[in-house]
């Protein structure tokens, strides 16, 4: 089977795990179905990077990215309301159950949602003139070059103490699932791969508990849960610092400064615009 083939056939088995998830979403048969969901569509999106420029992939590149940023509201309201009856807050937990079931509704049937599928039928034949085109011959190439861009990215981020951890967050978890979506070209070994989890994973539990304080400051029934979030944030964050220093020791070699010092720049002049 050529490499085309195989990419073809991991889209097409996503496209199932992705009705099987909204089916069960729309049945409140269990409480993974949007998780499961939101992992078809991450999984969709890492095969896509390195292709999304074409104009056979940006359609769906593009739907698979908006029920992603519709999706993750809902799928942070699953994860406080869990937070929450764990903690031993039943009563902040039940007040929340409201507003996820209307957000459930209102994903299954939204337009949104509709797209996507619309996209992933329509999908298969496009790709397929891309390659009859040739658009395809360099895929390979392409794929390494996103892997090299994401470690200069990398490189940067981990060199540069003031870096953003919010963004660093976002980095680490696109390079992991690109690493998942492409394991046989991944530069990364399977002690950098496991470190990027690791890091992923406390960086994740630190954003999470920031996240729920900065809610506490409007939604006042959390306000009880304040102090232990901050320490839980702060031990986070910490381990996720530990864990960043091994990562600096694992990554591949730098190669991509300049370009990746451009990357950077345009970052902080974002966040800078993004103040006024």
């Amino acid at each position: 089977m050529s490499f085309v083939d195989r990419f073809v056939a991991e889209i097409l088995t996503l496209q199932v795990a992705v009705y099987h998830a909204l089916a069960r979403l729309e049945s409140r048969t269990d409480d993974e179905a949007l998780h499961d969901l939101r992992i078809a569509i991450r999984r969709i999106r890492s095969l896509l990077r390195p292709f999304r420029s074409m104009n056979e992939v940006t359609a769906l590149s593009d739907a698979a990215t908006e029920v992603g940023r519709l999706t993750t509201p809902t799928r942070d309201l699953e994860v406080m309301i869990q937070e929450l009856e764990e903690r031993g807050f039943p009563r902040q937990a039940q007040s929340r159950q409201s507003r996820l079931v209307s957000s459930y509704s209102r994903i299954v049937n939204g337009s949104t949602i509709k797209t996507l599928m619309i996209q992933l039928d329509d999908w298969p034949t496009n790709f397929r003139m891309a390659e009859i085109n040739g658009d395809l011959n360099h895929a390979r190439q392409k794929i390494k070059k996103t892997f090299q861009k994401q470690i200069d990215r990398l490189h940067t981020a981990v060199d540069d103490t003031q870096f953003d951890r919010h963004e660093l967050r976002i980095l680490v978890k696109r390079t992991r699932y690109l690493t998942e979506a492409f394991p046989e070209l991944s530069p990364f070994s399977r002690h950098t791969a496991k470190s990027l989890k690791e890091l992923q994973s406390a960086l994740g539990s630190w954003h999470d508990h920031y996240q729920w304080c900065q809610k506490a400051q409007v939604e006042t029934d959390l306000q009880p849960l304040v102090r232990a979030w901050l320490s839980s944030a702060a031990t986070a964050l910490e381990k996720a610092e530990t864990q960043l220093v091994d990562l600096t020791h694992s990554l591949p070699n730098f190669s991509g400064k300049k370009s990746c010092l451009k990357w950077q720049q345009k970052k902080r002049t974002s966040e800078e615009q993004r103040k006024y």
